[in-house]
């Protein structure tokens, strides 16, 4: 590792300032990892992580190198998925510290970018195939190119692009929030659901209305059907009209032998008849007691 870019060096760059303003430059080149790093700048540290991330590699056997794609523009450098095309590092060109490539082996550059949430140097190390130069030069030609847009604006497009930053991050935060909220929403809509479905088979009838005792209204149209008591307490026992005493329980009148008429019995059997009905009316007396006997009486 003996050369990093110096944006204030004139060079002939490779590609249109349009190119790398409007749209990035894309290279395809295998990902060695990122490694915490001490310092934000020198040769010697990127060497040491180069050396780093080697031998976990080669303890790692029978795991491939992934292959993603840089997108190089003067906002930063993002590292996709080559195939899903999702980001999974978006260094921005104000967070990059130093940027190298190995002249003994062109393949490898490596670059070291201030994580924006950690506050930690990281450097990210790349196979490219014998194009290490071609894309450091890349990358510095970014940087020249945000350096004079930073002077043409007063320092103000830094920050617009910072606040912006910023404001993504926060609305991609919001955005998952909104998602979990969501989720939750739907969870409790499908509780209710369920808690209020009947089980299968069984009719859901509405409790009867209570008087202030707790029994259901008496209503001569509907039948007197008895019910729990909403305590949990048997209900009262039925009140039972006084039954009409002028027929029994059948529904006929009562049998009475001393109004019965004379053609109803023989002639023998009457006249015993009418003889007991007298006895009655008299009174009879056993033991010095008296009874006075009504054949109409309920109590016969």
């Amino acid at each position: 590792m003996n050369r990093a870019f110096n944006r204030k060096k004139d060079k002939s760059w490779m590609h249109t300032p349009e190119a790398l303003a409007k749209h990035y430059i894309p290279y395809n080149v295998k990902f060695l990892g990122n490694t915490e790093v001490e310092t934000p700048k020198g040769t010697e540290v990127v060497k040491d992580a180069v050396r780093k991330l080697k031998r976990h590699i080669k303890k790692s056997e029978g795991l491939k190198t992934p292959k993603v794609e840089l997108q190089i523009s003067i906002y930063g450098v993002k590292i996709l998925d080559l195939k899903t095309k999702d980001v999974q590092h978006n260094c921005q060109l104000h967070r990059i510290s130093f940027c190298a490539d190995d002249k003994t082996d062109k393949r490898i550059f490596t670059f070291i970018c201030k994580d924006s949430e950690s506050n930690k140097h990281l450097c990210f190390v790349f196979d490219s195939e014998k194009c290490a130069e071609e894309i450091t030069l890349t990358i510095g030609q970014a940087f020249d190119l945000a350096y004079k847009k930073f002077l043409e604006s007063g320092g103000k497009d830094v920050e617009t692009r910072k606040q912006i930053g910023t404001l993504q991050k926060r609305i991609q935060e919001l955005e998952t929030e909104n998602s979990e909220l969501k989720q939750q929403l739907q969870d409790l809509e499908e509780q209710l659901m369920i808690s209020h479905v009947s089980p299968a088979g069984s009719n859901s009838m509405k409790p009867k209305s209570t008087d202030v005792f707790d029994m259901v209204p008496f209503s001569p149209v509907t039948a007197l059907v008895p019910t729990m008591a909403s305590n949990g307490c048997p209900p009262p026992p039925p009140t039972t009209l006084p039954p009409d005493m002028s027929k029994d329980l059948f529904g006929a009148e009562p049998f009475d032998p001393f109004t019965c008429g004379s053609a109803d019995f023989p002639p023998d059997i009457q006249s015993k008849l009418d003889e007991m009905q007298e006895g009655f009316k008299m009174g009879l007396t056993l033991e010095g007691t008296v009874f006075t006997l009504d054949p109409l009486d309920s109590r016969c």
